[in-house]
């Protein structure tokens, strides 16, 4: 039996973790307040602790280096986008449905979280290639492989596509969508007299045109 006040190992436990919890999603929303402002090359691991209202030592408690901090923050948004991709693909019983709602789902998550898709392709800098280390890299594709999993099956099953050629749609797709985004955001597409949400609507129906099954004998309602 504990004595009156003891928590017990493992409510103590169950304690460390939320506080360790709460520390890390601070230092989470520091550190994307400085990769917004700074980019990956600017930001510190200093310049982060300050804006979590900690000593830099206690942010090496939790990270390495910035370069696992930016993983996490990624590794989460492709988390996000994922769920949110496979609950639209999971919802309509209709297979032409099913597929530009899971497309959707992709565009609606980065036009309603733009500082996402700047966070996903390192955009804080300028647009060039870059990368964290081969393995926090190798984690990340993954997370967006996976996340792009639903649109692909989904089209796959809609056209009767094999896996090459549905994951060929879907990177086709939603490159298309990424730089509608892009272009949007840095006020381009205003200038141009057109918007990103309209011209992903006309990119998906004509994709899913294309991409329509034939239509089976006796389907066209002929007589004979």
């Amino acid at each position: 039996m504990t004595a009156a006040g003891d928590l017990g190992p493992a409510r103590r436990a169950a304690r460390r973790r939320a506080v360790q919890d709460f520390k890390r999603q601070a230092i989470l929303e520091a550190a994307a307040g400085a990769f917004s402002d700074e980019g990956l090359d600017g930001a510190t691991m200093r310049a982060i602790a300050e804006r979590a209202g900690y000593a830099p030592a206690t942010l090496y408690l939790h990270y390495d280096g910035k370069e696992q901090i930016y993983a996490d923050l990624l590794g989460e948004s492709l988390a996000r986008l994922g769920r949110a991709v496979k609950a639209a693909a999971g919802g309509p019983a209709d297979p032409r449905e099913r597929a530009r709602q899971a497309l959707h789902a992709f565009f609606d998550h980065y036009q309603t979280h733009p500082e996402e898709l700047e966070l996903g392709l390192y955009l804080f800098r300028g647009a060039r290639p870059r990368g964290l280390s081969r393995e926090l890299d190798r984690k990340l594709n993954g997370r967006l492989i996976a996340a792009l999993r639903p649109i692909a099956e989904a089209l796959g099953r809609y056209g009767g596509l094999d896996q090459a050629r549905a994951n060929l749609e879907t990177v086709d797709l939603v490159s298309h969508m990424v730089g509608c985004l892009i272009l949007e955001l840095t006020g381009r597409l205003k200038v141009l007299g057109h918007t990103a949400a309209a011209l992903i609507e006309r990119r998906i129906s004509n994709s899913l045109d294309r991409l329509a099954p034939a239509p089976g004998p006796g389907a066209t309602g002929s007589s004979e």
